[in-house]
């Protein structure tokens, strides 16, 4: 019989021909020299390989108490300051990082076997906040004056008359921006940069701040 694991362990995990890593691994000296460029150029290469979903990410958190909370989020923005997403200060995200401003987030790309792990501290800025809300397209913006995420819902009537009232409020001012909205930067402190191999010989590049710059090197597989 088989079993589940069974099912499991004969998955294939990555197509053939994936690409190499990019950079002259014998020399590090030669890779970019911060991470968000490095990133830029990754993305690029997804993008063009006709990845679904590049942007998206998985975002982990954790409350005061330790206990660790992931979503999936697209990202907003790759800037110095480091990787931009945004949703409700009252959210359980926002709730997370109010009293741990930490977090971690996660890109998988499979279809080209990559992924990225980016570690730091999480800071947020209101011109920012304000300025990603009123970039929304409209039926986003009328969601986010909904709010409530997460809580309880009693049915989908309800949630359907909540949109509908906060679309016309949208409408009927497009400057409007929803108290709390925030727009967070994710600085980094620690990237991993990992390309798969179909031997399993995978490759792995770390990024590692050190005061103004970054130590770049290779973890074993």
């Amino acid at each position: 019989m088989t079993t589940f694991r069974d099912r499991l362990r004969s998955t294939p995990s990555f197509p053939p021909d994936l690409p190499a890593f990019g950079i002259d691994l014998e020399n590090l000296g030669s890779a970019p020299a911060t991470p968000q460029q490095l990133f830029t150029t990754w993305f690029d290469d997804v993008v063009a390989a006709g990845v679904a979903a590049p942007h998206a990410m998985t975002l982990s958190t954790a409350d005061a108490a330790g206990r660790v909370h992931a979503r999936t989020l697209v990202l907003k923005d790759v800037t110095d300051d480091g990787w931009w997403f945004a949703g409700h200060a009252d959210s359980p995200k926002g709730r997370d990082l109010a009293v741990n401003p930490q977090a971690a987030m996660t890109f998988f790309w499979p279809a080209v076997g990559r992924q990225v792990r980016i570690e730091g501290n999480v800071t947020a800025d209101p011109e920012v906040s304000e300025a990603d809300f009123r970039a929304r397209p409209e039926g986003s913006r009328a969601a986010g004056l909904v709010g409530r995420q997460s809580r309880p819902l009693g049915s989908r009537a309800e949630y359907d008359a909540e949109v509908t009232r906060a679309l016309d409020a949208v409408r009927r001012d497009p400057d409007l921006v929803v108290p709390g909205w925030t727009a967070w930067a994710l600085a980094p402190v620690d990237v991993e940069f990992w390309q798969a191999s179909e031997s399993r010989e995978h490759v792995r590049l770390r990024y590692r701040a050190d005061g103004e710059s970054w130590e770049r090197s290779l973890l074993w597989p």
